[in-house]
């Protein structure tokens, strides 16, 4: 094994959208954007399971600020349903639990299908997979699971605003149903998969996903992570936040005040609330902001960049550390 090699720290922040292959877990994905960047200062917002695809989120440096703002965001995903068998993680890489007999899916009927579909759409209570990571007791449900306990989580509202059917097809004594799904923050779409299964009396389970939009950001804005160039994709801290934000352009007093944690007055017709992003004249985020009474107040500071700590890059042939949510 090569010994770590010390490099600088990286000198930018933003937003990087990556397009996660099948088999890589969030962690690999960070690890690796860490040994491009040269910086540990990398997470992310909102896990994609070994299993799915598609876009995951990273920030860098001082932008890991905004992630706790995208990880809230609608998402959009397209997913095969599987109908005709249940297993014991509501996906393919669980075991299976109880199949249907091929006649038996066969009869499951259009119709059934738009109206099970239907029944999952909109304000609706679902109960997470028992291998989620939603923590029980301090530890993830997931772990609980793999350590050999009965796991049953409660359930909870989340919104699926759209639930569409694109095409179905037989396969081996199955019915494979690609749809596509608009969703709250929280929602998951094995569990969807396993509902309706069940409403439809075959077992279902989920056999591919892919998340191809978070709140403003599209996968088709993402690069591959075998292929990715952290400087290029770099979406820099102000662009991100005005795509999240209302923006509020500041004058160059405004700013430093702003940075110094004083109070400046809002635009004309502000409505209180906010974050608003506050750019000054330079494309420089200097904060995220709300307005009360005429003013605007930070709330969240992003001071310019500075060059990181150096940072340990491992070996790549090193295995990655586990998973931290699935």
């Amino acid at each position: 094994m090569n010994a770590p090699r010390r490099k600088p720290g990286s000198t930018t922040s933003g937003l990087v959208l990556i397009d996660k292959p099948q088999g890589w877990t969030s962690h690999d994905a960070v690890a690796r954007t860490r040994r491009l960047a040269n910086t540990r200062k990398v997470g992310h917002a909102g896990t994609l399971d070994p299993m799915a695809t598609g876009l995951l989120i990273l920030g860098i440096n001082s932008s890991t600020r905004l992630l706790t703002y995208v990880v809230g965001l609608d998402k959009e995903y397209l997913a095969t349903i599987r109908l005709g068998a249940a297993t014991t993680t509501d996906d393919a890489e669980g075991e299976e639990l109880t199949r249907a007999p091929a006649e038996s899916v066969a009869a499951v009927s259009a119709a059934a299908i738009t109206t099970g579909i239907r029944g999952l759409t909109g304000a609706i209570s679902q109960r997470p997979s028992a291998v989620s990571a939603i923590k029980v007791d301090g530890k993830r449900a997931y772990a609980r699971v793999r350590a050999g306990e009965d796991v049953e989580l409660p359930a909870r509202p989340v919104t699926v605003s759209e639930f569409e059917l694109v095409s179905s097809s037989p396969l081996d004594g199955f019915l494979d149903l690609e749809v596509r799904v608009v969703c709250s923050s929280g929602t998951y779409i094995r569990a969807l998969a396993r509902d309706l299964g069940a409403e439809l009396g075959v077992g279902g389970h989920l056999t591919s996903l892919r998340r191809t939009r978070i709140g403003p950001f599209g996968i088709q804005d993402a690069d591959p992570l075998d292929q990715l160039d952290v400087a290029r994709a770099m979406i820099g801290p102000a662009d991100a936040a005005s795509r999240l934000f209302e923006r509020f352009d500041l004058d160059d007093k405004q700013a430093v005040d702003l940075g110094q944690g004083k109070r400046i007055d809002a635009p004309p017709g502000a409505v209180d609330g906010g974050p608003v992003a506050a750019v000054d004249p330079h494309g420089r985020l200097v904060g995220l902001v709300e307005y009360r009474a005429g003013q605007a107040k930070s709330i969240v500071n992003f001071p310019p960049d500075a060059p990181a700590d150096p940072v340990t890059v491992a070996d790549p042939s090193e295995p990655a550390a586990p998973e931290d949510a699935s």
